[in-house]
């Protein structure tokens, strides 16, 4: 069973949540996320997807805070997005031993950077935003062990595609998972640039 081999913490907050059987989609994708691969994630609409890249963003960081530089970026179509999914972190996050945040597009990039700089284990944030911040080093990427992408669809968009490459380039080596509903050929395209002998895990 995937969830009896995530952390302790995990199980313990899936246990008081009530949550004790995982969906078709999170038995097969957990353990494949969780080898290190990087993963295409595609299955429908409330298949488990959100659920699964926040599960598996806090057995990879050992639900711990460490240092200030964030260890896991997640990329969002947009701030509302980002603000709920922030909401599911805390949700599954036990004493808020992690530092979850959320970049907020409508704040002033300067307040965003700060904010960053006090320490952030898990950085949630828009591609424009993300590659702003990178432009103006106001975020260390150097730590950074998994980069993931909710909802990814919405990067078939030209200028999230530019700022999502843009991205990439500037992340020495981390692993990759991107949750979608469908495969894409332009997702499918990032197989040659930064996904790299990508498994795919697909439900329909």
């Amino acid at each position: 069973m995937p969830f009896k081999k995530l952390h302790a913490d995990i199980k313990e907050i899936l246990e008081s949540l009530e949550i004790t059987t995982p969906t078709p989609f999170q038995s097969k994708s957990i353990p494949v996320i969780k080898s290190g691969a990087n993963v295409f994630c595609t299955a429908p609409e409330n298949s488990g997807k959100t659920t699964t890249l926040v599960l598996t963003t806090l057995h990879k960081l050992k639900c711990q805070e460490v240092g200030s530089a964030p260890r896991a970026l997640v990329l969002v179509e947009n701030s509302v997005k980002g603000l709920a999914l922030h909401d599911e972190f805390i949700k599954h996050t036990k004493y808020d031993a992690l530092r979850i945040y959320a970049c907020d597009d409508r704040e002033h990039i300067e307040l965003l950077k700060s904010e960053i700089f006090e320490g952030v284990d898990v950085l949630i944030a828009t591609p424009k935003t993300m590659n702003k911040l990178l432009l103006l080093e106001g975020v260390n990427t150097t730590q950074l062990k998994i980069l993931s992408i909710d909802d990814a669809e919405f990067l078939v968009e030209k200028t999230a595609y530019a700022a999502l490459m843009a991205i990439t380039q500037s992340i020495h080596k981390c692993q990759y998972v991107l949750y979608s509903e469908k495969m894409d050929p332009i997702l499918k395209r990032f197989e040659s640039y930064f996904m790299q002998y990508a498994k795919t895990v697909s439900i329909k």
